[in-house]
């Protein structure tokens, strides 16, 4: 049936007014297509991005930074001649990791290890850890989620979990922004990657309180970004699916599933061309869909129920052990 004979029987003036707002409904959908498409272009085929390297600042700060995606953002930026200073809670890990890129890239590096589970005794021998550092970029990565998917008044050890989950994938993202930031703006450059997740993206019901901790991410990184951009800092929030990392529990690489350096690469490839990027081909696909064609409340559901399985198995094998 053509729009033609759907309009037959209205009066004139009606069957003008509906077949119009078909016509613009229809071009700006189509419109609105074509941009998303042309910007997919843009920034998975033809763009670079911003040049991240040492044209920003002498050093980069990377947290968490001796696991998955925090070690592999410490060995990008050490690969594009940027010293590093790594911030994690291991010593050990810390001086591993740090020999390594110095042996590897001929950089320098520095390590402070901090547990950013307790915010009132680190902060201040950061700050002191990076005086007269000049910071062109600074990656907060770290973070923390459930040992499995749980309902939230059911998650073991509650208090304590919500004060980590707080502590560490938000007030470090504010206080370690808050330590670099006022260096940049002196000399009107630098860049702010804040690793969120794509679970901060809709809500995710088992993993309430982590996907509102990453949401939160998002957020203050949009509008940094908002209040700062036309000062010379770049501030990025990016949202990655799942990576093959210890935290996510995935051991082999898929199409859909990078490995940490991998997934490193073509999210700096997104520097300034993204301010909120999902960092990887594979995720912006997945992003768009979930997002764009999904109703929120059916990816909601979605999660709902695959966490739901993910609950089931992991209670079944704690009980066997």
């Amino acid at each position: 049936m053509v729009a033609s004979e759907v309009l037959v029987g209205l009066p004139v003036p009606c069957a003008r007014f509906f077949y119009y707002v078909g016509v613009l409904a229809a071009s700006w959908w189509g419109l609105r297509a074509a941009w998303r498409l042309l910007s997919a272009v843009r920034v998975w085929v033809l763009g670079k991005g911003t040049q991240v390297g040492p044209g920003l600042g002498r050093w980069a700060v990377v947290t968490g930074a001796t696991d998955g995606i925090g070690k592999a953002y410490a060995e990008e930026l050490a690969k594009r001649g940027i010293s590093i200073v790594l911030i994690s809670r291991s010593q050990d890990k810390l001086d591993e990791v740090a020999r390594t890129i110095r042996e590897k890239f001929k950089v320098e590096t520095k390590v402070i290890a901090a547990d950013f589970g307790k915010p009132a005794e680190i902060y201040g021998r950061i700050e002191a850890g990076l005086k007269g550092l000049e910071i062109g970029v600074l990656v907060n990565n770290v973070g923390v989620s459930y040992e499995y998917p749980e309902y939230f008044l059911d998650i073991p050890d509650l208090d304590n979990t919500l004060d980590q989950l707080i502590n560490i994938n938000i007030t470090s993202v504010c206080k370690m922004t808050r330590l670099v930031l006022p260096g940049m703006l002196e000399r009107s450059k630098g860049v702010i990657l804040n690793v969120s997740s794509a679970s901060g993206m809709y809500p995710v019901p088992l993993l309430t309180v982590y996907s509102a901790t990453k949401a939160f991410v998002d957020f203050f990184s949009r509008g940094l970004h908002a209040e700062y951009c036309n000062k010379g800092i770049t501030v990025q929030s990016v949202l990655p699916f799942f990576v093959a990392t210890k935290m996510s529990k995935i051991r082999k690489p898929t199409w859909d599933k990078p490995n940490p350096e991998n997934y490193v690469k073509s999210a700096l490839n997104t520097v300034g061309l993204q301010s909120r990027t999902n960092g990887y081909p594979a995720h912006a696909f997945l992003g768009w869909l979930t997002t764009s064609l999904f109703p929120s409340c059916l990816a909601t559901k979605l999660a709902m129920n695959v966490n739901k399985g993910l609950r089931a198995r992991s209670l079944k094998k704690a009980k066997k052990n």
